[in-house]
């Protein structure tokens, strides 16, 4: 099953409002008043500044909701431990899984002796199911056996600053698989509504220009490091 996610409610004119509050803080006048003498090339400067000085604090004023479907619970398990956000997720309390579809990960789905042997036992899982349910086992208590693997539906709302911390760490190479691409999705999406904000967002090799994985590490931020020097030294030598 492929992953949907999509970018639904966002605060309109991030960057806009991320600035306005900032200028708030040492301002005589009202935030209205100061939203209507804001530019957004001032904005967008003052957006800059503040994120590359660590200040934010004023990133929480703006927030981005996505639906999301077409996951595993393997998935929303790690993603809720993000706390400073909002989920919805669909219960299978209420949700009876007659028919539950599963996310087949890629070192399964490409062994066809271990992709045929996943798909027996989901098979198994599911007729058991069905069987606890017409014995009249609640829906809660039936979906004790469900395995990880089952998709699942979410919404989710975040903040700027917490989107940030998000993508510092799930978009990093050594996040697992599928929540990785969630966030390489998610972050796609958000830099097309406030590419200012998130213009360096993503791992901390791209963000920090650090790297907190140790002898795990990836090297990725070697080649990055390099390229920049590299780019240094041209900018330099016109």
């Amino acid at each position: 099953m492929t992953m949907q996610v999509k970018l639904v409610r966002y605060t309109p004119e991030p960057e806009r409002t991320v600035a306005m509050s900032a200028r708030l803080c040492y301002s005589p006048i009202g935030a209205a008043q100061l939203e209507e003498k804001i530019s957004d090339e001032q904005a967008a400067k003052l957006v800059r500044k503040l994120v590359s000085m660590g200040h934010f604090s004023t990133l929480e004023h703006v927030t981005f909701t996505f639906a999301i479907e077409g996951v595993s619970r393997v998935l929303t398990h790690q993603l809720v431990r993000h706390r400073i956000a909002s989920y919805s997720q669909q219960s299978q309390r209420y949700v009876k899984e007659h028919d539950f579809e599963t996310i087949v990960p890629p070192s399964i789905a490409k062994n066809p002796a271990a992709k045929a042997k996943f798909d027996a036992l989901m098979a198994e899982i599911q007729d058991l199911y069905n069987e606890f349910t017409a014995a009249g086992v609640l829906a809660e208590d039936a979906r004790y056996i469900l395995p990880n693997a089952t998709e699942t539906k979410i919404v989710c709302t975040f903040n700027a600053r917490s989107l940030l911390n998000f993508f510092s760490l799930r978009c990093c190479t050594r996040a697992q698989w599928e929540i990785r691409a969630l966030a390489n999705e998610m972050l796609r999406q958000v830099k097309e509504v406030a590419p200012v904000i998130f213009e360096n967002a993503g791992p901390t090799c791209v963000s920090e220009g650090v790297c907190h994985e140790g002898e795990m590490s990836c090297g990725r931020l070697q080649a990055i490091l390099a390229q920049k020097a590299k780019a240094a030294q041209e900018g330099a030598a016109q």
